[in-house]
């Protein structure tokens, strides 16, 4: 039961920080490309790289807190399925250039990131 409710609570805190930081992305840019939904997944590919390579040895990580954060905070956090549909939304609307551009750094930095950190051990 304790791993359900560090999965529901993490997950409902990932979702409202992805909520939030939607709307001040919105506020602050008032391009075509979706950059809540980019610092989104950046933030939590961080978040992930972080607790598995950095602080997978820490007292206070223990596999409650990896559910909290892993499963659901940063599952609550990232969001493939918006990522996808804003990129169609994008190539819909013929805004080309900029979907390549989401596709090719969203990919390619969150896989930096976790390389990055795995490899490095940078915090």
């Amino acid at each position: 039961m304790t791993s359900l409710v560090a999965v529901f609570i993490g997950g409902g805190l990932g979702a409202l920080s992805r909520f939030f930081l939607g709307k001040i992305a919105l506020n602050l840019y008032d391009g075509v490309f979706p950059l809540g939904t980019f610092f989104a997944n950046l933030i939590s590919c961080i978040v992930v790289a972080l607790v598995v390579f950095i602080f997978s040895d820490a007292k206070w990580i223990n596999e409650q807190v990896k559910l909290f954060l892993i499963v659901g905070f940063c599952g609550g956090l990232s969001t493939f399925s918006t990522f996808s549909l804003e990129t169609f939304e994008l190539l819909k609307n013929g805004h080309f250039n900029w979907a390549i551009l989401n596709l090719s750094i969203s990919i390619l930095l969150c896989l930096g990131i976790i390389y990055t950190v795995y490899k490095k051990g940078l915090v």
